[in-house]
């Protein structure tokens, strides 16, 4: 069975009522009780955090152990040298993951520290990214 983990950063625990023309009106709990009965095989966990260093810290926690990291950092994508630095420094593979467009926002939201280091990037389905993210390590 796959071990694989779902982090999110800044903001993501607001989902369902922020910006629901973006991110849907859905809160992240529902659909991840969802994710985990579309993978019943997948050993799946959830994370979320707004501070930047307890981001790093479960990175390092679970990148030596797991066989996957599905990483929306949010803000945190176009700003944190140091997630980007603490991918590079693990080992297991991770997948950024945006549910929005990343591309077609702002222009400070079109630079990521985190795709350099990750094994590919999902971005502009919406809550079904994640899906996908998890697709890419079966």
């Amino acid at each position: 069975m796959k071990k694989l983990i779902i982090i999110n950063g800044p903001n993501l625990n607001l989902l369902g009522k922020r910006e629901p023309e973006i991110y849907g009106s859905l809160t992240f709990e529902e659909f991840f009780k969802d994710l985990k009965e579309k993978y019943p095989t997948v050993s799946l966990e959830y994370y979320q955090s707004n501070i930047e260093g307890e981001l790093i810290d479960k990175l390092h926690e679970v990148g030596f152990s797991y066989d996957g990291v599905i990483l929306n950092a949010g803000a945190y994508t176009h700003t944190s040298i140091g997630i980007g630095d603490a991918i590079k420094g693990i080992s297991t593979p991770v997948v950024e993951v945006h549910i929005s467009n990343t591309f077609s926002r702002e222009e400070f939201r079109h630079q990521s520290y985190i795709s350099p280091n990750a094994k590919g990037v999902i971005l502009g389905f919406g809550m079904p990214s994640y899906g996908l993210a998890i697709q890419s390590f079966l």
